[in-house]
């Protein structure tokens, strides 16, 4: 989950590959996957979609346990946006807008589903 990534985990990143066009989206979810490689379009698993994924540099070393390594990926619900997050979001909910590589993001207003100020006309 996005609250829990910490910026060590993804040092070692040198791309993002946007699977979609993000721009349209208030928030997007992150998570840590396992993955055999260091690049490549990874599988996915879960719920909903993958709208991105990290690619990670030379230097990334796999886990001595397991041989994986772990990369970040950007993905929605089925229910994203709006849905249950119609105000507030997910713990793994970042706005896409503050996310570059080795960048964890953060939540924004936007991201939260607070509305955007109304212009004021006289």
């Amino acid at each position: 989950m996005s609250a829990f990534i910490a910026e060590d985990e993804i040092s070692h990143e040198i791309a993002l590959v946007w699977l979609e066009d993000v721009e349209q989206f208030d928030y997007v979810r992150q998570s840590l996957d396992r993955l055999p490689t260091r690049c490549g379009k990874p599988a996915y698993h879960r719920d909903g979609r993958m709208v991105g994924y990290a690619q990670l540099g030379p230097w990334a070393k796999p886990s001595r346990a397991s041989g994986t390594f772990r990369c970040r990926v950007f993905w929605l619900l089925p229910h994203d946006p709006g849905g249950l997050y119609t105000s507030g979001a997910a713990a793994e909910a970042v706005d896409p807008r503050t996310l570059a590589p080795a960048v964890k993001g953060h939540r924004t207003e936007r991201s939260r589903g607070v509305p955007a100020p109304r212009a004021i006309t006289s």
